[in-house]
């Protein structure tokens, strides 16, 4: 059966998303899980932008051993450059070069005709040839690139020493049947197609990006970009899930499919979910928390027949597991160690322990402790930010009656203990006043939200917040069974990281690009 490639860009083009600025840890992170889940190759982002960004490529490139790295340029010598620096000490380097080709990007942006586009990007990528063995050509805004064109520009990239030829929907334009299209006359028409990959990249402004994705793979793509969970700028990229369990479930249909290891979808989704701060909708397809929930009468008892009925996919394929066993504050540290496993996760004893004390903390506020309670316990400290403030006591006062107030004790780096009390329009507000006056810390709360960790009024809530100071700007997490520790813990973590980036030499410019 015919492979599909994967190419991931959650780090780069998902990072895009608004509100979302991952640091050189969290894309460690992902970038680590994304090699368990088997991508063939993932972009770590676009050195050119920022020191910063330079440096996570960088430390990208030198953890992941089994997938090609890849770094983004515009069609610029000082940006291959850039790349070329970032990606020193990676295992299978790759650059990604790019120009705009759509007659509006050429008159608007570019100011070029066809001749100077073309030879532009021709000589991007044999500077680029020099210096790397997989060199990778976009052609932004394919889509709405005269077809006549796209098929020069095509040709001329396999001449100057392309391994790969994207076409992206850049904006999420095309509708299936046209975007297939383009590749079926590529493929028809333009010399030595067969010495390259093609490659799809498309976005999901009309809701349409898997679709045309797999009508690519339909007429000849070799290659699929996306992210995990779909995001992206505006409405998102391809999701990768959606792609690999549509081949896998349909391989009467495309004759193709993936070499991802399809059980570590799960958890990946939840990795992104969570460092990025983007919540994933409970009716996302494949990893949405409904995606294998049944409550129809007429559903449920078609299930209790035969799962078949209505469930196309099992849980256990995306790595979901439906266990029986039930955790709460009598359970041994021996079921708890069978559970960890059976969530897939095998942690030394020293991890053990520290997990099971923090489960049996959480055991004794809830009558019973979900799969998703000890996910998130596990997940919450995956990144170690140095801790300038620590939360110690809070206390509020509140009546619907009466203003709220809340008194913080928080111990700084140093060992000292100070304690603050404020007032506020809520006991939220209070509390964020009080830690301000602790902290000295002059910060804007640019977002906030809640969501719950499981189900039932004693769930955990996990609350996310942005804080802005200046031009920079941090997101924090903070987790309890009590929303206003959650709230405090998350406001507190968002400081720390914030006064850790103040330290950054660098700070990465988001840029709209492909």
């Amino acid at each position: 059966m015919r492979k599909i490639y994967v190419f991931d860009t959650t780090l780069r083009d998902g990072e895009q998303s608004p509100g979302v600025n991952l640091n050189t840890k969290e894309k460690v992170e992902i970038a680590l899980q994304l090699e368990k889940l088997g991508v063939d190759r993932m972009e770590a982002g676009f050195p050119a932008a920022s020191p910063g960004d330079l440096a996570a490529v960088n430390a990208v490139a030198r953890a992941v051993k089994n997938a090609t790295v890849i770094g983004l340029s515009r069609s610029r010598e000082q940006d291959i450059d850039a790349v070329r620096e970032a990606l020193i000490g990676a295992q299978d380097p790759c650059i990604h070069v790019f120009l705009a080709t759509s007659p509006i990007h050429r008159k608007h942006k570019l100011r070029m005709e066809k001749d100077q586009v073309l030879e532009t990007a021709e000589r991007a990528i044999r500077y680029a040839r020099k210096y790397f063995d997989k060199v990778e050509f976009s052609a932004e805004d394919a889509g709405r690139t005269e077809l006549d064109f796209l098929c020069q520009v095509t040709e001329m990239a396999i001449k100057a020493g392309a391994s790969v030829v994207n076409i992206p929907d850049t904006v999420g334009y095309m509708n299936p049947q046209e975007f297939g299209n383009i590749f079926k006359t590529l493929k028809e028409n333009v010399p030595n197609i067969e010495t390259i990959q093609l490659s799809a990249h498309c976005h999901d402004d009309l809701g349409m990006a898997t679709a045309n994705s797999l009508a690519a793979i339909l007429n000849g793509a070799d290659q699929v970009e996306g992210t995990i969970n779909g995001i992206g700028e505006r409405a998102g990229n391809t999701a990768i899930e959606e792609i690999a369990m549509a081949l896998a479930t349909r391989p009467d249909f495309f004759g193709a499919q993936t070499t991802l290891n399809l059980k570590e979808i799960a958890k990946t989704s939840r990795l992104v979910s969570k460092l990025t701060g983007m919540v994933v909708p409970g009716n996302k397809a494949i990893v949405g928390a409904n995606a294998f929930a049944h409550e129809s009468g007429i559903h449920q008892d078609g299930m209790l027949k035969e799962k078949t009925t209505y469930e196309i996919i099992s849980p256990d394929t995306i790595g979901l597991k439906e266990s029986k066993l039930v955790l709460g504050k009598h359970s041994g540290r021996h079921a708890f160690r069978e559970k960890l496993i059976d969530l897939g996760y095998e942690l030394e004893d020293e991890a053990v322990n520290t997990a099971f004390a923090r489960f049996k903390d959480l055991a004794d506020r809830k009558k019973t402790v979900s799969d998703e309670d000890i996910l998130a316990l596990l997940e919450e400290k995956l990144i170690d930010t140095p801790e300038v403030f620590s939360l110690e006591t809070i206390q509020v006062s509140y009546g619907n009656q009466s203003t709220p107030s809340a008194s913080v004790r928080i111990r700084k780096a140093e060992g000292d203990v100070a304690e603050e009390v404020a007032i506020g329009n809520g006991s939220v507000d209070a509390i964020y006043n009080a830690i301000d006056k602790v902290t000295q810390e002059n910060v804007e709360l640019e977002d906030y939200s809640i969501k719950s960790v499981s189900q039932g009024k004693d769930a955990q809530g996990e609350v996310h917040v942005v804080l802005k100071q200046d031009e920079v700007s941090a997101q924090g997490r903070g987790l309890s069974t009590d929303i206003l520790e959650a709230s405090a813990r998350a406001y507190i973590d968002a400081l720390n990281r914030l006064i850790e980036k103040r330290k950054s030499p660098g700070r990465r410019d988001k840029m709209s690009l492909i």
